[in-house]
Order: C-alpha cells, then structure tokens, then sequence
C-alpha cells in the first residue's frame, strides 16, 4: 500500500513538472522561436501536442518510459535554444533609450555621463538632451526611493534618486530596453527577449515625464526620504556605477521576475551590511516603501505610513514645478 502510494505521488509530480515545461516550451518558442510566423506557430502546437501525449503516457504503463525519453530529447533542444540567446547592445532602440550612461572614478570624484535630460512635448513628442556632471562622493547627503504607480497599490516601477549640495539630484532607473516599434510584455520578460538598462537622468526627465506627461494610463508618483548613515549611500552610489559601466561592457538580459526594477536596487543593496531581507513585498513592487517603513528604512518624521504616503505624493508639486531649474527643491516642499 505504502508503495503503491509512493509511485502515486511520483507520477503525480511528474505530470506536474511534464506540464510545466510543456508551458514553458510553448512559450519560449512562441518568444524566441524562429521568425516565420507558419513555422513558429507549427513548432508550439508540436511541442505542446508532445507534452499533451507525454502527461497521457505516464499513465500508460507500456509507453511511459519511452514517452519520457522522447520529451527528454525535445526538452534538451529546447535547453540548447535557451542557452544560445545572447543579450546585445547593438539593436536599433528607441530614441530614449539609445543612449548608455556611464561613469569615471577618480576616488572621490565620480563623472556620470550621458545623463538625460529630454525636453517633453508629450510622451513621445520630444527633443533628446543629455549633460555631463561630476559628483563628489563625500557630499552626497540622501538616498531617496521613488515609486510610480499606474495599476492599483500592488503595482509600481521603483526607482532611486541620489541627493547632493544644492538640491542636485541623480535618478538612476532600473528598466527594460525596448527596440523600436516593440512595447513591453510581461511574459516576454521571462524570456530572455529584452536587454536591461540603466537610465540614467534629472529628475526634470524621469519624474516630469510620469507626472506631467504620460496619460494612457496616468501615474502617480511619490518619493520617499531612506534613513541611516550616509556612507551606506555612498556604497549604493559607487555600486551603481559599477553597475552602468559594466552594462555598458557587457549587456545582460531583463527578467520579469528576477532582474527587474526592484530586484536589481535589492541586489545592488548587498554592499551595505544589514540590508533588508528578500520579502513578498519587493516582488509585489508597489508594496516597497510599506517594507521599508515597517523595517525602519524610512524618515518617518512620525507619521503613519498612510499620513507619509500621502505626503509623498508629488504629482500636484511637480505639475507646478514644470521646467523649473529647480523642479527638484519643488517637489520636495
């Protein structure tokens, strides 16, 4: 009975995982199948007839394992396909996202190049505008989380942005790289089919853009003071142009799940010890900032989180800041 029950709970879970890839295949070949739409969509409705006559086969005593071992073929195929995507810098990109900030250390002194700064007509209608700027490191007086929110509580893009003398801010926005004429799918994004990217900007172009121009849908965006010491900054800035000059060298794919947004300023956190633990909530990327207030990771100033949240709301701030040379200092009021 024992074992009986046994190989019962066995086949289950090899249906379960004979399922999952047949998912799973169907879906990289869809992705990244060839670009004959005849011979793509012939070689997803193949795969995923072979996984249908595999999950029927495991209850068939005579052809389970001869089923299995033909899967298994195909399923290494699919490996090799997987394996062979390469992640590239030299496709034709979108205008906004062509060009790779980079840095130059020289200790203290940090130059950021190629940091934009575009001037908006609308969301698409634009003038490209890009500016050098050198930072010194020991100045740098606050790291600040940014969230913008376009599909309910539980949905945002994050991003941070890093104070200095003189209400000079950097924003750093972790993001996919889009060819022209392609938009974003997120189960393209499990797929290897987009590079990821640094943009690197003013807050009059990362911030302004989501206030003040996109419409379909409207964002909403707050900002959020981090606490702790400055040199905890420090390391999180110097990561960070790490970061972008090793993109730069050598490009990496985006993934929906495990290198996105918020993953990334996770994982880019590691330099500073004590750094929050991996949660739900950083997966569930509008729920960061509640994280991080609940950690103690926030000037709180005293407040709830849902009085600091609606502070932090800076859409209305920045509509009347507009271009104004110190849109930064205006938002922040």
């Amino acid at each position: 009975m024992f074992t009986r029950t046994l190989k019962g709970v066995g086949l289950g879970a090899l249906a379960l995982l004979v399922a999952a890839t047949g998912v799973w295949g169907a879906l990289l070949l869809e992705y990244a199948g060839p670009r004959s739409d005849l011979l793509r969509t012939a070689l997803v409705v193949a795969f995923a007839l072979a996984a249908v006559v595999t999950l029927i086969a495991l209850f068939l005593r005579r052809w389970r394992w001869r089923a299995i071992s033909a899967y298994v073929v195909l399923c290494t195929g699919l490996a090799m396909l997987w394996s062979s995507l390469e992640p590239t810098n030299d496709r034709d990109w979108q205008p906004d996202l062509a060009v790779l900030a980079y840095a130059t250390i020289a200790g203290d002194k940090i130059t950021v190049h190629n940091i934009r700064n575009f001037d908006y007509r609308s969301e698409t209608d634009y003038t490209p505008a890009y500016y050098d700027r050198t930072f010194d490191l020991r100045e740098l007086t606050s790291v600040d989380i940014v969230t913008s929110h376009w599909a309910g509580p539980a949905i945002a893009h994050v991003f941070v942005s890093f104070g200095f003398p003189g209400d000079k801010y950097l924003a750093i926005s972790i993001e996919v790289r889009k060819p022209k004429g392609e938009g974003y799918s997120t189960l393209k994004g499990f797929f290897r089919q987009y590079e990821l990217i640094y943009v690197v900007s003013d807050e009059r172009d990362v911030i302004r853009l989501r206030t003040n121009y996109r419409r379909d849908p409207p964002e909403d965006v707050y900002i959020y003071r981090t606490s702790g010491p400055n040199d905890k900054g420090r390391r999180l800035f110097l990561e960070y142009m790490h970061r972008l000059n090793a993109l730069r060298a050598q490009p990496e794919f985006y993934n929906t799940l495990t290198t996105n947004c918020t993953t990334n300023i996770w994982t880019n956190s590691r330099v500073n010890p004590g750094r929050v633990s991996l949660d739900w909530k950083i997966l569930a990327s509008g729920y960061v900032p509640e994280y991080l207030y609940e950690q103690g990771r926030l000037e709180t100033m005293g407040l709830s989180f849902a009085e600091l949240r609606e502070r932090a709301h800076v859409n209305a701030r920045a509509k009347a800041a507009d271009a104004a040379p110190d849109f930064s200092r205006r938002i922040r009021e």
